[in-house]
C-alpha cells in the first residue's frame, strides 16, 4: 500500500495525519467515488473537524457512539458501511473503533448510541464502539468517519474482522464520504479511563 495520502483525501482530512494513507476509504475509494452524487455524512452533535464531546469518549461514563446521518448515495447503493479509525495512532494500521455494515443503501440516520444492524470487531477485538482514549500527551486525535455506498448487498457476518469487512468491500464501492471528529485528553480526564488499554494508542 502507499505511504502517500491521495490528494482528494488529504484536502477532506485539513492536515497530514501519521495513518492517513492506511485509512479504510484510502484503500478502497478513489476520487470519483469520494463525495460522488453529493453523498455525504454528517452529525448532529458535532460539525466536520470539530472536537468530540466527550460522552462519546473513554473519559465520561455511559459513554456511546454518536449519531450520525447521511443523504441519499447513488442510484443503485445496496447498503450503507461505516468504518470509523484514528489517523493519527501509532501503529502499522489505524486504531479501528467501530465497524458497521448491514444498513440499507438509502437516505439514513444512526441515533446516538443505537446498535447498528451489524458490527464487526474493532482494535479492541470486541464488537462496540471503541471509545476514544488517545494517550494523554498527545495532540488531538482525528478519528475519521468513512462511509460508503456499495453496489451488493453483504453477507458478512457480524464479528468479522477489518480485514475481512476491507475484503468484502473491495471492487464494489460506488461512493464513499468522511466526518472527522477530534478528541483529545485533558489533565484528570484518566480516572474514568484508567482502565483503558493503552497498547492501542487511540
Amino acid at each position: 500500500m502507499s505511504a502517500e495520502v491521495p490528494a482528494w483525501l488529504s484536502d477532506a482530512l485539513k492536515g497530514a495525519h501519521a495513518n492517513a494513507a492506511k485509512l479504510t476509504i484510502a484503500t478502497l475509494a478513489d476520487q470519483r467515488a469520494f463525495g460522488r452524487g453529493g453523498f455525504s455524512l454528517s452529525s448532529p452533535a458535532f460539525e466536520d473537524g470539530e472536537g468530540l464531546d466527550p460522552c462519546f469518549t473513554a473519559d465520561e461514563e455511559d459513554a456511546v457512539a454518536p449519531p450520525l446521518e447521511w443523504n441519499a448515495p447513488p442510484p443503485g447503493s445496496q447498503e450503507i458501511v461505516i468504518v470509523v479509525e484514528d489517523a493519527d495512532a501509532a501503529g502499522d494500521t489505524p486504531t479501528c473503533h467501530w465497524t458497521v455494515w448491514g444498513l440499507p443503501g438509502q437516505k439514513g440516520m444512526l441515533l446516538e448510541g443505537e446498535a447498528p444492524p451489524r458490527v464487526g470487531k474493532n482494535s479492541q477485538r470486541n464488537s462496540e464502539w471503541q471509545l476514544p482514549a488517545p494517550p494523554m500527551d498527545d495532540d488531538a486525535h482525528t478519528y475519521v468517519f468513512q462511509i460508503f455506498a456499495l453496489d451488493l448487498p453483504m453477507v458478512l457476518m457480524p464479528g468479522a474482522s477489518r480485514a475481512e469487512l476491507i475484503k468484502a468491500m473491495e471492487g464494489h464501492v460506488v461512493a464513499a464520504a468522511v466526518l472527522t471528529g477530534t478528541y483529545k485528553r485533558e489533565e484528570g480526564d484518566d480516572d474514568l479511563a484508567e482502565n483503558w488499554d493503552e497498547d492501542d494508542d487511540g
